[in-house]
């Protein structure tokens, strides 16, 4: 049963005339008629009393006309909490993200989110792994990674760039590569967990042209911030993001290694599975990271200032 019949039908109860009620609503006579005779078929009742003159209701008319005004309260109700939701969503948000990028960026940024919106309960899962949608109950996944075959909405929320890097103790100790072809000849320290890629490190040369070399070391963890801290005491050479080194390069504690071939970049994006309906607490953290991470990135304002 169609809300606007309802409509209608109170509309002629109301004015007790098909055609104020046509008018009312910008209906002919004819398609106000055969809509309310469409509506009591559908009842199997007689609700109006038509005569030349005016429009009566019959004990069954008068009986759903109250009804009839119950539900369309309830759907303007409805309506209106929708709006309300849209400016200030509630409910339990689960996000989940990369280890280091959820502690560097996300977790500062959540108390200004939860202020903001203090209807929100949100939950926080740092994972360096893909977390199933469905099974983990996620509401929304943040990834620094280019996306193969995703099912799913993806939004760009920024660009990270990656860079090789060591500190000026190891370099000065292990020496300074020239070409990518040195890195072999260097301790790589390497991420490695199950369907990561990391041991083999892509360069962009100056011409465009990318490069892929299977790399080793003596260290490798499945936790970046490991490797940060590794590099950091002289270990080896790691290949960075940029948004998890930013402050240890402005400070001089970490020097880019080979910036005239960089590791490719990739973009950081908001996962979300398709639906018609996206709740607003989800939409509003995903537009609250885009104005938040967008270009230039807070990280590349930090090398910048």
């Amino acid at each position: 049963m169609e809300t606007d019949d309802l409509l209608l039908f109170v509309r002629v109860a109301e004015l007790r005339s098909l055609t104020a009620a046509g008018r009312d609503l910008r209906l002919t006579p004819a398609v106000v008629s055969s809509r309310l005779i469409r509506l009591e078929k559908k009842l199997g009742m007689r609700l109006l009393n038509r005569t030349t003159r005016q429009v009566d209701l019959t004990p069954d008319g008068h009986h759903f006309l109250q009804h009839s005004l119950n539900i369309l309260e309830a759907v303007d109700q409805a309506q209106s909490a929708i709006a309300v939701s849209r400016d200030s969503p509630a409910g339990a948000l689960k996000v989940s993200a990369p280890v280091s990028f959820a502690r560097l960026h996300l977790a500062p940024m959540a108390a200004e989110f939860t202020q903001r919106h203090p209807q929100v309960q949100l939950q926080l899962v740092a994972s360096d792994r893909f977390d199933d949608f469905f099974h983990e109950q996620i509401d929304l996944l943040i990834r620094v990674a280019e996306l193969k075959d995703s099912n799913m909405v993806a939004r760009r929320l920024a660009t990270s760039r990656r860079v090789f890097c060591a500190s000026p103790d190891y370099l000065a100790r292990a020496g300074t590569p020239k070409t990518p072809e040195d890195l072999v000849e260097h301790n790589c320290l390497l991420l490695r967990f199950p369907g990561s890629q990391q041991w083999r490190w892509t360069l962009v040369h100056p011409s465009g042209r990318h490069e892929t070399l299977s790399l080793s070391g003596t260290m490798d963890s499945d936790n970046s911030e490991i490797l940060t801290q590794w590099c950091l005491s002289g270990q080896g050479i790691a290949m960075k993001d940029v948004w998890e080194v930013a402050p240890y390069i402005k400070e001089g504690r970490l020097l880019e290694v080979l910036p005239e071939f960089p590791p490719a970049s990739y973009p950081i994006t908001a996962l979300y599975p398709h639906s018609q309906y996206l709740p607003p607490r989800v939409r509003q953290f995903v537009d609250f990271l885009v104005d938040h991470l967008g270009d230039p990135p807070p990280w590349e304002r930090v090398l910048e200032a």
